[in-house]
């Protein structure tokens, strides 16, 4: 099975955006890459109070339920205070990567 990226997309409630950074570094990430996932790039719209990753997963179960291992897990149910108080809607999306050129690459 190859490896399934998810986009996932959260609005981090206003004035947190430093807070919810900080605990998902030292939080959120490291238990997720215990889990098999991994991080492949994260982003921030300043403007519209977002956060936005990429999360890849190449087990040998599906994302899905991998997913809900992290969750039901007792290191991710230990965290206190939850980081997920931060976020006041989370969205996310299975991508799928296509074959391009680098820019520039051709004129």
């Amino acid at each position: 099975m190859g490896a399934r990226v998810q986009m996932r997309v959260f609005t981090i409630r206003p004035g947190e955006m430093d807070a919810w950074i900080s605990e998902w570094r030292a939080k959120v990430r490291p238990l997720r890459e215990r889990a098999g996932f991994r991080l492949l790039s994260a982003w921030t719209i300043p403007d519209r109070n977002q956060f936005v990753w990429f999360l890849s997963y190449d087990g040998t179960e599906p994302f899905e339920t991998a997913d809900k291992r992290y969750y039901d897990s007792t290191a991710r149910l230990g965290l206190d205070p939850d980081p997920a108080r931060h976020v006041m809607e989370a969205r996310s999306w299975f991508v799928t990567p296509l074959d391009v050129e680098p820019w520039g690459g051709s004129e």
